[in-house]
């Protein structure tokens, strides 16, 4: 069994709330957009650490995280890409990812938008976006997923809500 720990959309801020959900987890997955410290902060805890560099990442972040990034976790294949979409309205990085073989589990980010759901037009594969962790965006609430997998076996998703973006007023329509 694999217990991971995914968020995305840190924009250079980690929340000390993660720490707890970084140690107890056997790797730690980014979607993108980590901004500056963020990768140096996750390797702290020693796991390993895998994810894909979003549209604002310098070219350090570049440098040491794909665009994609294909890999197994127990007996699944795993996707990863920051700009991605959302199923039925896929964007040019997925199809490219997907052009490879579609992937038993997609995760991205981007959006800010938490979604987790099946897509039945692409083999069922379960598409996860955790949201944004961060402070910059117009997302309302701070998220994060943790969830295990064993085997072919995807279970115990939990979403992790951290808090609120910071001040945004009760009238928006976001």
């Amino acid at each position: 069994m694999t217990r991971i720990f995914l968020f995305s959309d840190t924009h250079g801020w980690f929340d000390p709330t993660l720490e707890t959900y970084c140690r107890a987890a056997d790797e730690i997955w980014h979607a993108g957009d980590w901004g500056p410290g963020v990768a140096d902060q996750l390797r702290i805890f020693g796991k390993p650490v895998r994810g894909v560099y979003g549209n604002i990442d310098t070219t350090e972040i570049r440098t040491e995280f794909p665009l994609h990034l294909r890999f197994s976790c127990e007996d699944l294949i795993i996707g990863m890409t920051h700009i991605a979409g959302v199923p039925g309205r896929y964007k040019p990085d997925a199809r490219q990812l997907f052009a490879e073989g579609l992937p038993d589990i997609f995760v991205c980010g981007h959006s800010h938008i938490l979604r987790v759901e099946r897509d039945p037009a692409k083999n069922n594969l379960l598409f996860i976006n955790p949201g944004a962790a961060g402070r910059e965006g117009f997302h309302r609430m701070r998220t994060a997923l943790r969830f295990s997998i064993e085997g072919r076996r995807v279970f115990g998703m939990e979403v992790i809500e951290l808090g609120k973006r910071g001040a945004i007023p009760d009238n928006f329509a976001g």
